[in-house]
């Protein structure tokens, strides 16, 4: 079909596949001509006005068709869409931001789109205590009635997903590839449920592969259609802290879980609060700023030691705090003996109560926030 007189949504994805033409132009474009039907008919010169003469010559040629088609193709498979900011369904809260994306790719429940959300996100090499908070945190926001945004990462991002899907409110993962590529491998599984009982979104064309650009420019949207930003874990260079950022510059709330000093994964979350984000301790904390009403059984609290614990594990666990401590600073500090030592430390770990780190250090794991 020449590109006059293009459906709106086949005009758009055209214009959105073309190389070289980012959000940002592709909304001075729209500026200019209205929508993408217009402005594939328009003529160069105009075009040229906008985006320079190359760009103006790829867009009068009828911009990227064979991608558009491609897109057109795979929305017919079940629960599958292409949402553009020009039709409804397209995320209202994402349509605010500077730059929202001209088209997403959403499989699964695009439902979930439109109701309340917060990101969740942290590092890909995060602690088991991070992953547990994560995880924990997701199921309580989520059973709340909020649904949880990531990025499919490992670490934290997979966590929370595995908490949002545990709960009520399911779980998005925003992706930096195509939604026809799972990445990295090792979630496959995850982004299967996913698609089965949440959402998969993605604003890149099918078949692209895991760039490094694409992750902080995916970050963008992935805040965007969120209320807040919980950051669980992060280095103080890191992807989190880009979507921490991104969150503030959109309005929204930012909140960070502190962590021991001694941890590098804990330099971007107390940066963060030294910045301004809110400081948690439990998902209430989110829920009240979000001014989000929970049952107070849906919040959880600190997990009490079981009852089958005896003396020697609380003194143990008192002992090791929350900080990573190798065996032998253990015992001096609790004057067990080693070998009594070891036999509750399996216990604990089997329990678990403890990790074993590299190195073979310890370190207490807070089960729950």
């Amino acid at each position: 079909m020449p590109a006059a007189g293009l459906p709106e949504l086949e005009a758009a994805l055209r214009l959105a596949f073309t190389p070289g033409l980012g959000p940002a132009r592709l909304r001075e474009l729209r500026e200019a001509f209205g929508c993408a039907s217009a402005t594939l008919a328009a003529t160069v010169s105009a075009l040229t006005r906008v985006v320079g003469h190359e760009l103006a010559a790829s867009i009068h040629s009828g911009g990227n068709a064979e991608a558009a088609t491609a897109a057109l193709g795979w929305c017919d498979g079940d629960s599958q869409s292409l949402l553009i900011p020009e039709e409804p369904g397209y995320p209202a809260l994402l349509a605010e931001i500077a730059d929202p994306p001209p088209v997403l790719f959403v499989k699964g429940r695009a439902s979930l789109l439109h109701l309340p959300a917060v990101a969740v996100v942290g590092s890909r090499n995060a602690t088991v205590q991070g992953c547990n908070n994560a995880e924990a945190f997701a199921r309580a926001l989520s059973d709340a009635g909020l649904t949880i945004v990531s990025g499919l990462a490992l670490g934290v991002d997979a966590a929370a997903h595995r908490g949002g899907l545990a709960g009520t409110g399911r779980s998005v993962a925003v992706i930096g590839t195509g939604i026809d590529v799972v990445y990295p491998a090792r979630n496959r599984a995850l982004a299967h449920q996913l698609a089965e009982e949440g959402a998969l979104v993605s604003e890149f064309p099918l078949g692209t592969r895991a760039l490094a650009g694409n992750f902080p420019r995916r970050n963008r949207v992935l805040s965007g259609l969120s209320l807040g930003c919980l950051v669980i874990e992060a280095a103080v260079h890191s992807g989190s802290l880009i979507t921490a950022r991104l969150a503030a510059e959109q309005g929204r709330d930012v909140f960070a879980l502190p962590g021991s000093i001694h941890s590098p994964l804990a330099k971007g979350s107390h940066l963060l609060i030294k910045q301004g984000a809110k400081l948690v301790d439990s998902a209430q904390d989110v829920l009240e700023e979000l001014r989000f009403a929970a049952p107070a059984s849906q919040v959880p609290s600190d997990t009490p030691l079981q009852a089958a614990h005896d003396a020697s594990s609380a003194a143990i666990l008192d002992a090791l705090g929350w900080d990573p401590c190798d065996g032998d600073t253990l015992a001096a500090r609790t004057g067990i003996p080693p070998h009594a030592l070891q036999s509750v430390l399996l216990s604990l770990e089997l329990a678990g109560e403890i990790a074993i780190l590299a190195g073979g250090r310890l370190q207490r794991v807070k089960r729950g926030t």
